[in-house]
């Protein structure tokens, strides 16, 4: 769309999910913030991610993505809400069915709307070319900073962000040594590491650190983390016992992460915390490597048959997912000896 000829007044940014592109969503936001402090900016989001932007002096306006907001008749509502609040322009930089519903509402309203550009062909090409010869995407905070740019603002990319002083929810417990955190699960299996791997790379990792945590969700995850917590004594399953909010702060206490291709390397970029990622069936040069972080700690296979999905969804054509079997336990621990070397130096 054409840019206004009075910047808006007050911005409300749509993003929903998931929880990894939401936690991306900070830096552009900053970068906005930044360039134009007096602009009121309302975030349209879940409830569960609030604590990613509390530090951010944003307004919020919760989607209940799950309850009253679910339906058509339900983004309607929303909407109705959204205007209620004075905004006079609408980011969105989801783009799905649900915000698109959201926006054409919106322009109804006569608030003028801007959304992301997912290149969908770009990624098709990319995924057909390999990762190894294809040219990168752009990254999707630059992308979230465009669809700002759509509606008349004019500021710089985003900077890495930089280390900030955070509670440590290990209160009871304070820090001594080296701490370091891995993160070995995903939502979906080209992006989770595979259990045996999992176990002995929390064997390699607790050798090297005085602490070590292990991430996760529940079920199975959590009885993973908990197994490896009974294991090894300097071992501390975070399931169940820490928050978003929780979660961000002990990682902004860590010296180094261990992460797939998800929300805790985000977490991690969001903390300019070094992540160490483990790539499998996506690839960063999608555009969705944590905003900041070190290229040279990202750990991949060069694979003919790999990237093979933008999200890790797809099924490995082989079945045995061995783009992340590639990434040894060894090569994990090696990469983290690495970071926490240059922070002795």
């Amino acid at each position: 769309m054409a840019k206004n000829k009075t910047l808006p007044r007050h911005l409300l940014v749509f993003r929903t999910s998931a929880m990894g592109d939401v936690a991306m969503l900070p830096h552009a936001l900053r970068a906005l913030r930044t360039a134009y402090p007096d602009l009121r900016i309302t975030v349209a989001t879940q409830r569960i991610f609030r604590p990613l932007f509390e530090e951010l002096g944003v307004d919020f306006l919760e989607v209940d993505v799950k309850g009253r907001h679910h339906s058509l008749a339900g983004m309607l509502r929303l909407a109705g809400e959204a205007r209620r609040t004075g905004v006079d322009a609408v980011a969105d930089v989801h783009s799905v069915m649900r915000s698109a519903i959201f926006r054409h509402r919106m322009r109804l309203y006569g608030i003028p709307t801007a959304h992301i550009d997912k290149e969908h062909a770009r990624k098709r090409r990319f995924i057909r070319q390999g990762g190894s010869c294809a040219a990168p995407l752009r990254h999707t905070v630059l992308r979230y900073c465009d669809v700002f740019r759509r509606l008349g603002f004019e500021f710089d990319d985003p900077m890495p962000a930089l280390r900030t002083e955070h509670p440590n929810p290990m209160g009871d417990s304070p820090k001594k040594g080296r701490w370091v955190g891995f993160a070995p699960f995903s939502a979906q299996r080209g992006k989770t590491y595979p259990e045996d791997l999992a176990r002995e790379a929390v064997r390699l990792l607790a050798e090297r650190c005085e602490r070590l945590f292990v991430h996760g969700g529940g079920g199975s995850e959590a009885d993973f983390a908990r197994e490896m917590e009974q294991t090894y004594p300097n071992v501390t399953a975070l399931c169940g016992r820490a928050g978003l909010a929780e979660e961000t702060d002990l990682i902004a206490h860590l010296d180094c992460v261990v992460s797939m291709d998800s929300l805790v390397m985000h977490l991690a970029a969001l903390t300019a915390t070094p992540a160490v990622s483990v790539w499998g069936a996506t690839h960063p040069g999608l555009g969705f490597l944590g905003w900041g972080s070190d290229p040279k700690l990202v750990l991949q296979a060069d694979m003919p048959c790999r990237p093979c999905s933008v999200f890790g969804a797809k099924p490995c054509r082989y079945g045995d997912y061995r783009c992340l079997r590639a990434v040894t336990p060894q090569m994990i621990a090696d990469k983290v000896e690495e970071v926490l070397a240059t922070l002795d130096s």
